[in-house]
């Protein structure tokens, strides 16, 4: 059994992508969310790769992959389904964190062939679910303020811009510092208005529910960016399982990595 241990490789079609455990494992698909990487995963990585090939693909514009033209939410699905096609991969299991679950649900309605199971961790259903933002982020999403503090940004508010949406407190990995480093602010904007306006034109549960596909959605009760209620609204989708983790904010994999990791084994394992 071949085990890759982070090994990275640039597709075709410039996106990046770190395999993580046994190549012939059944694939498990993590796909981050806006202003982030694929290191954002980096504390549930080692107990998912004990199981499954672990697939990270940097969205364009973010990590080590190469900006786009567009970062309309369909067009980002397309180019993850052009590297799942390469990389020979189906189906999958695809997790998606915050945004990354709208490029995840995006995949599965353009391309269902290659999705097995769906999981969104801290993915807002619709825009009237998003709570007033922290002070920080909302300087960064306007200007003239937010450009500057983009052009001057250190790792300590690199940093302060992750802690700022998490309810315990989590060492952010220094990978995703790194990367994130690396994002443009018109990239950021531009991916920001986009997500709104993918749920803006049919929310999530409507999406999900017109899919024949397990579906497991994870909240933390204690989410700062999305109401934690709103959750709840996934509970109309056929074939999901709702999950709330206490005290967590909006990242469950750097807040409670392992509580995480077991609902997304259990979900693969079984689609519940």
């Amino acid at each position: 059994m071949s085990v890759y241990e982070g090994q990275h490789v640039y597709g075709m079609h410039g996106m990046h992508v770190v395999h993580d455990g046994p190549r012939d494992a059944p694939p498990l698909v993590l796909i981050h969310g806006s202003g982030a990487s694929g290191s954002s995963w980096g504390p549930v990585v080692p107990a998912l790769a004990s199981r499954y090939h672990v697939i990270r693909i940097d969205l364009p514009g973010h990590g080590q992959s190469p900006p786009a033209q567009s970062y309309d939410v369909p067009e980002q699905a397309a180019s993850l389904a052009a590297a799942l096609d390469e990389l020979g991969l189906r189906p999958v299991t695809v997790v998606g964190h915050s945004s990354g679950g709208y490029i995840a649900t995006a995949l599965a309605e353009r391309r269902p062939d290659l999705v097995g199971s769906l999981a969104l961790i801290s993915s807002g259903p619709s825009p009237d679910a998003l709570l007033p933002q922290p002070a920080f982020l909302r300087a960064l999403m306007n200007p003239p303020l937010g450009p500057l503090l983009w052009k001057v940004r250190s790792d300590a508010m690199l940093r302060r811009g992750v802690t700022a949406v998490c309810n315990r407190p989590v060492d952010v990995p220094d990978a995703l510092v790194a990367e994130v480093r690396g994002i443009g602010y018109r990239t950021f904007r531009t991916v920001l208005r986009q997500n709104t306006a993918y749920i803006a034109e049919r929310n999530v549960p409507a999406r999900l529910t017109a899919l024949d596909v397990p579906v497991l959605v994870i909240f933390g009760a204690a989410d700062p960016r999305w109401d934690p209620t709103s959750a709840h609204h996934y509970d109309t989708v056929p074939h999901a399982r709702v999950e709330q983790l206490p005290g967590v904010g909006h990242f469950p994999m750097l807040e409670a990595p392992e509580a995480t990791s077991e609902l997304l084994l259990r979900f693969a394992a079984t689609g519940r």
